[in-house]
């Protein structure tokens, strides 16, 4: 996928591409990466395509949380060998710039990451061999919010759900949501981040995560990811109230709407 090499060092941590007056339409993305070819392979990508533009590019961890609180970017190409932690890095660059969107990728398959990148808010995760149409597809479904995994991700997703399925239901099952509780976590189910639960409930970002720890601690699950498996598997939202979001979890959509929901974690402090 990197083909010819193009030397960018002079070029790291400055803006890479004047985006003009139509930056809005466009995909803004910063790549981090520790090879100098791999970022000139993904610009090279990159180039041909209209709506998207890299604006920054980073080659050390450090350089990556720079880049991300500098530029304007709407999401970030993050390699996870960047940082011997890369869980936490994320929750690290989500917490500088919250606004971002996270593509991880990653040098081989690897089902714990997965799995704990998507609990903390990482929005897609692609392998360093991934076809270039592929990261095309991917940035456009991430820009707009959406989540994206391959095909052995989407199983090892697949594969957390039915394991929780197949546990005995406990008395917890049973334990009751109130309205404004059932409200806020079918807004969850669905993907919706805090600040969009909030203007739907008609509340402030805090109380939604102060209603969301207590849901939290009254169905024993620690994170999105597992309310989300939670609700699905035990039907807790059945019944809820009237004044919630009309797509409600079922087993036909399930999986999509448990990567919605980690998708849009946002990290611990933002009750993910």
């Amino acid at each position: 996928m990197a083909g010819t090499s193009i030397s960018l060092e002079g070029n790291i941590g400055q803006p890479l591409e004047n985006v003009g007056e139509n930056a809005g339409a466009l995909i803004r993305v910063i790549v981090a990466d520790t090879q100098a070819i791999f970022r000139a392979g993904l610009r090279k990508i990159f180039a041909v395509e209209d709506d998207i533009r890299v604006v920054g590019q980073a080659e050390t961890l450090d350089q990556t949380l720079s880049a991300a609180k500098k530029f304007s970017a709407d999401v970030l190409i993050f390699e996870a060998a960047l940082s011997s932690h890369p869980v936490e890095a994320v929750s690290d660059l989500m917490r500088q710039a919250p606004g971002i969107r996270i593509v991880v990728v990653t040098n081989e398959p690897n089902e714990e990451l997965t799995l704990e990148l998507f609990r903390r808010g990482v929005h897609g995760v692609v392998s360093r061999e991934v076809d270039p149409d592929l990261l095309v597809e991917c940035l456009h479904k991430v820009s707009r919010g959406e989540p994206w995994l391959d095909s052995k991700g989407t199983q090892w997703v697949l594969e957390a759900y039915r394991t929780q399925s197949s546990r005995p239901a406990s008395s917890r099952s049973k334990v009751q949501l109130t309205p404004k509780e059932s409200l806020i976590v079918s807004c969850v189910t669905q993907g919706m981040k805090n600040k969009e639960i909030a203007v739907r409930v008609g509340t402030t970002e805090q109380v939604v995560k102060n209603y969301l720890r207590k849901v939290y601690d009254k169905l024993g699950v620690a994170d999105r990811l597992e309310l989300a498996l939670y609700c699905l598997n035990n039907r807790v939202l059945d019944g809820a109230t009237s004044h919630a979001p009309s797509a409600r979890p079922s087993p036909a959509n399930g999986t999509a709407n448990v990567l919605h929901a980690t998708a849009a974690a946002g990290g611990p402090e933002n009750v993910s």
